[in-house]
């Protein structure tokens, strides 16, 4: 059985800072306060959907800022959660927050209540970008916060951001590689989006800041996406969830509703392209085996991969091989029975 999280928005009012890309606090006055009675109303219908499988199921407080909001307001919430993973019924309460409003104070209250995985914005691990984007937290915090998280016994969750301002393809690498060195147990990879009503769209307008472009994004995350996986690092999210609040606040970046899925994909372009090398094959018709489940990754969206392998002089033609990895592709020279 999947993963799930029965998930709760808790909107950034405990956040100290205005980080440039973020408009929560414009909003947050003007957003949904969720209160005891939703957890329950949203662990009931979870219960109604999901039966037995909430076993493996997560309550999760989302918004960012957990452990920095109100204290009572916080112990509320999970009061009205905690039952729940206390009877054994759901897996246990996820929540994310910020790398500098972790301490053991208040690993020994999340603990209590049950909280079983934390989740940190840590975004970056350059202290230049991070300084840049008004983050108001160190590299050095979410390495000091994640080392606590993981000597008190919770799942560690890292966040990371590609295409920050004043960042690169290079300072990315290296915040990847540095959060993998914490061994998290998840990971999530989001490309920075300009929202409008941020220090970050006023750069864009400016013409100080100029985001990613799509195709760019996915190349680098693609290849984040491999490393972390190599590194036995599970990425549970690539790229924003698709909303009606990112549609009508977005001015540019690099989303995509499928974004993940263009990541693997380019994967598996580019094992394609080395299989083609190592077989040297010079063009023609030639037959890619793939497992069942990555043919349309193969094919790509809108048969992306297969446009990119024309133009290259070679025609595919897809088989399925599920003795295959995910991103293993297999090429042979076509024969014709007619030649």
């Amino acid at each position: 059985m999947k993963h799930s999280n029965v998930a709760l928005f808790v909107p950034h009012n405990g956040c100290p800072h205005q980080c440039s890309f973020c408009n929560q606090k414009e909003i947050t006055g003007q957003a949904y306060q969720p209160t005891p009675q939703d957890v329950l109303d949203a662990v009931n219908t979870a219960r109604s959907s999901l039966g037995e499988n909430t076993a493996y199921t997560e309550i999760a407080f989302f918004g960012g800022s957990f452990t920095a909001i109100d204290r009572n307001y916080m112990t509320e919430l999970l009061s009205a959660a905690s039952p729940f993973v206390r009877s054994g019924e759901f897996q246990g309460i996820r929540i994310s927050t910020r790398p500098d409003a972790i301490d053991r104070e208040v690993l020994a209250v999340l603990r209590r209540y049950g909280v079983t995985s934390i989740e940190l914005g840590a975004q970056s691990m350059c202290d230049d970008v991070l300084n840049a984007n008004h983050r108001g937290h160190s590299a050095d915090d979410v390495v000091q916060s994640s080392q606590l998280i993981k000597d008190s016994g919770f799942s560690l969750g890292l966040q990371m951001m590609t295409g920050m301002y004043k960042s690169n393809d290079v300072k990315d690498k290296y915040t990847a590689e540095n959060l993998a060195d914490l061994q998290p147990d998840t990971v999530r990879i989001y490309p920075t989006v300009v929202m409008k009503g941020t220090e970050l769209f006023d750069l864009y307008q400016k013409g100080e800041y100029c985001p990613e472009k799509l195709d760019d994004a996915v190349a680098l995350c693609a290849d984040l996406l491999q490393f972390f996986e190599e590194r036995v690092i599970n990425v549970i999210r690539l790229g924003l969830h698709d909303s009606d609040s990112l549609h009508d606040n977005m001015a540019a970046g690099a989303y995509h509703p499928a974004f993940r899925e263009l990541c693997e994909s380019e994967i598996i372009y580019k094992n394609t392209l080395d299989e083609i090398k190592s077989n040297a094959i010079q063009g023609g018709t030639v037959e890619f085996y793939v497992n069942s489940r990555s043919v349309s990754r193969f094919i790509g969206q809108k048969r992306k991969n297969l446009d990119r392998l024309k133009q290259l002089g070679v025609i595919a033609i897809v088989r399925q091989d599920n003795t295959l990895s995910k991103y293993e592709v297999r090429a042979r020279q076509w024969e014709s029975i007619f030649r």
